[in-house]
């Protein structure tokens, strides 16, 4: 039985396919609208203490947490309990 990592990014979790799909995709994005690299960084810490991150993605809304933290216009889908 495969361990899913609970409080991992993807590739901590060993998900090295999907983190390659979302780097090549970041990648693509316009640099004005990615977020400094310090924020990202600060995001991506508090997405690893939250209870909703399971193996790279938030289970509040399905995304891929290195995505939503590396855009500069969106924040943390936690209504209840926001991150960032």
């Amino acid at each position: 039985m495969e361990h899913i990592c609970k409080k991992c990014l993807l590739l901590e979790a060993g998900e090295k396919a999907a983190f390659k799909s979302v780097s090549d995709y970041l990648e693509t994005v316009d640099k004005a609208l990615l977020a400094e690299k310090a924020l990202y960084n600060s995001r991506l810490s508090l997405c690893r203490e939250c209870d909703f991150l399971i193996a790279g993605m938030c289970r509040k809304c399905g995304c891929y947490v290195e995505i939503r933290a590396a855009l500069r216009d969106k924040a943390c889908p936690n209504e209840d309990n926001k991150l960032w």
